[in-house]
């Protein structure tokens, strides 16, 4: 059962990643008939199996909006763990009895009921005697099978929890009414908890079994240990866990100390539990504390510093946050010297200021925190000028915290998407240039205008000072820059970012006006619109785009940073002038389909991403495969045709008959 398992949860996500790549990237990563095989073989191992994956493409979970979250009383009362940091005291605790040592997931802990071998309801802690029922949101975990092996009657608990990668990832989408998000577990929190289960379902909550409470027939005096392998074999991903015993319990938990760091999920500590569940079971609780588990938590590493400066960084959400820089310290095997303060409250709390012997830790063994600070002559003073565009900055109360905002809805921290837009491949060019060094450029007041990215070069020591830079990552910064100085005017134009004006439009409009920027940049709503492909809603955004003051003058500082090279202007005959093709599938005769993009484009034509009814012919090697593109075309007439055809069109000079 694990090694097919193991199988389906490999099949799972490889069809999944195939799907993205070809629904939403326009890409294929294998072949329809893979695809298939792929599909028929996970489908038939979920029959033998009986367990099917919340994430398996055999499925569709649909999306539900609540009105509200109802209430429920839990069976037996879920109450908290007793905890130390001592390991002697925890051999002393485990008194010669065999335990299981496993991560202490900081997420939100949820009671799964299974019935017929299907979810039938999941409730999360609450207050302990009663949780708040979010069956629709547990239905869309990436890991939690809907359906499983046993047909009984199944309660469990375990963890959701918000990987921190996923985090970062989710954290930097946030609008600004989504600050309070300040870790994984609060984001998992709010993300488990809500109405609507299409949010829940974006951002990625796992779980992680750590606890059978009942299975109908099974028998209950079986090892935890034996529970948690029966769990795995019914499709869930239980807590990662380790065999103790008070010889190697030490050992083990310098272990799990040692992998803190790298694990991808937030913990807050380990967790012993005996392994004879009946032996626990008899041990009883007291009136806070079950008697049979506890809690270990790490002791952390606390180091004495002085507080050199605190800095302001401003995100996109306008949110303007204190980060205390210190003298360097090595903490938990690493060097640290910066760490994240939040918000107002925290730093007055602190009483921060500049000069402070103040003493540092990581949270958790990854996240740098102050711990307390010993001199406390602060607090510094709020900046009243955002550090980023200058404007004025606003402190507002958000749930009882003082917060700092920037006002100006145009500091270049909040557009921080455009700029990385700006510098994408097909846009500028320049390469090194990541969203995260963007914003850490934007932060430091290096890049206010798109044009201040070619005039990186005053900031060039503090570049070289900046974690994570050097000498040599400057110079291949510099040299990615002045590379993109050489440029041209639908690099230029798609680079500016004007709504719906993508790639494929930017190169309509160039070459309409025989790549003249001036003619370019001055184009009339009537002009655009008598260009194939531009209507009425882009027409009238470009024209306005071009009118705005404060877009004319960016544009203006850029031409006087760049240098368009001499485009190569189409010629010979455009037999698919005005035509739009779709390209799907892989392809024989070119490199790639970018290069048949090209060959398309120099005769006239347009390629666009997807089928639509303005689409003249789609070209796919595999004409009679499934795929939706394939699927789209036939339903609206529009040819299929492969490339071997296209080629003879080329070759023969015929103007293509048939998709007029």
């Amino acid at each position: 059962m694990d090694d097919r398992l193991k199988s389906m949860k490999k099949m799972v996500s490889t069809l999944n990643r195939a799907a993205k790549a070809y629904y939403l990237d326009d890409k294929e990563i294998m072949s329809n008939l893979e695809y298939d095989r792929l599909y028929d073989e996970l489908s038939e191992l979920e029959k033998k199996t009986g367990i099917v994956l919340s994430s398996s493409p055999t499925i569709r979970v649909g999306y539900e909006l609540s009105d509200s979250l109802p209430k429920e009383r839990h069976e037996k009362p879920m109450l908290s763990l007793d905890k130390t940091k001592d390991p002697a005291a925890l051999a002393e605790w485990l008194d010669g009895q065999k335990g299981l040592l496993s991560w202490k997931l900081d997420g939100l802990t949820i009671v799964l009921t299974y019935n017929g071998g299907g979810l039938i309801k999941a409730v999360t802690r609450g207050s302990g005697e009663v949780g708040e029922v979010v069956t629709n949101n547990a239905r869309v975990f990436v890991n939690i099978p809907l359906k499983i092996p046993f047909s009984g009657e199944l309660v469990l608990r375990g963890e959701a929890v918000i990987g921190y990668e996923d985090f970062k990832e989710l954290n930097d989408k946030l609008t600004e009414i989504e600050v309070k998000y300040k870790n994984p577990r609060n984001l998992c929190s709010g993300s488990v908890r809500q109405l609507n289960n299409r949010i829940t379902a974006e951002r990625n909550v796992h779980f992680f079994a750590f606890g059978l409470i009942k299975a109908e027939g099974l028998d209950s005096e079986r090892s935890r240990k034996e529970q948690l392998e029966w769990l795995s074999k019914q499709g869930f991903d239980v807590v990662p866990f380790r065999e103790v015993d008070s010889i190697n319990l030490s050992d083990s938990i310098e272990l799990f100390g040692k992998e803190a760091g790298n694990y991808g999920f937030p913990s807050d500590g380990l967790v012993l539990t005996y392994d004879d569940v009946q032996y626990g079971e008899s041990l009883g609780a007291t009136a806070k504390f079950p008697r049979d588990a506890i809690a270990f938590k790490w002791r952390d590493e606390v180091i004495e510093t002085k507080l050199l400066d605190i800095e302001w960084s401003a995100s996109r959400t306008g949110l303007i946050n204190p980060i205390a820089v210190f003298e360097p310290v090595l903490l938990e095997g690493t060097v640290v010297s910066r760490a994240s303060v939040h918000n107002l409250s925290i730093m007055e709390g602190l009483r921060l200021g500049i000069g402070d012997e103040i003493r540092v830790y990581k949270a958790n063994m990854i996240i740098p925190q102050v711990a307390e600070n010993i001199t406390g002559s602060g607090p510094v003073r709020a900046p009243e000028n955002c550090p980023v565009c200058g404007e004025q900055t606003d402190i507002k109360q958000e749930s009882g915290v003082k917060v700092l905002f920037c006002a100006n809805a145009e500091c270049p921290a909040k557009h921080i998407k455009s700029y990385t837009h700006f510098v994408s491949r097909d846009a500028m060019g320049i390469d090194g240039l990541s969203e995260a060094t963007v914003e850490k450029f934007i932060n430091k007041g290096f890049i206010k205008e798109p044009a201040d990215i070619f005039q990186i070069g005053r900031h060039k020591t503090a570049i070289i000072e900046m974690e994570g830079f050097g000498e040599k990552s400057y110079r291949n910064l510099e040299e990615a820059v002045n590379k993109a100085r050489n440029t041209d005017p639908v690099r230029l134009l798609y680079s500016l970012g004007i709504p719906n004006i993508g790639l494929a439009n930017a190169k309509a409009i160039c070459k309409h006006f025989n790549n003249q920027w001036h003619a370019i940049q001055s184009a009339s709503f009537e002009e655009l619109t008598r260009i194939y492909g531009i209507g009425d809603v882009m027409a009238e955004a470009y024209v306005n785009f071009f009118r705005n003051e404060k877009n004319k003058r960016a544009v203006e500082d850029l031409l006087e940073e760049i240098n368009f090279k001499d485009m190569e202007q189409a010629s010979g005959e455009q037999p698919f002038l005005n035509l739009t093709f779709v390209i799907t599938g892989s392809v024989e005769h070119y490199k790639n389909r970018n290069e048949l993009k090209s060959v398309i484009e120099s005769k006239g034509g347009r390629v666009a991403d997807s089928v639509t009814a303005r689409t003249h012919c789609l070209i796919n090697n595999d004409s009679l495969s499934n795929s939706s593109k394939n699927k789209k075309a036939k339903e609206l007439g529009i040819p299929v045709i492969t490339e071997d055809r296209f080629v003879q069109w080329l070759e023969n000079g015929e103007k293509p008959e048939g998709i007029m």
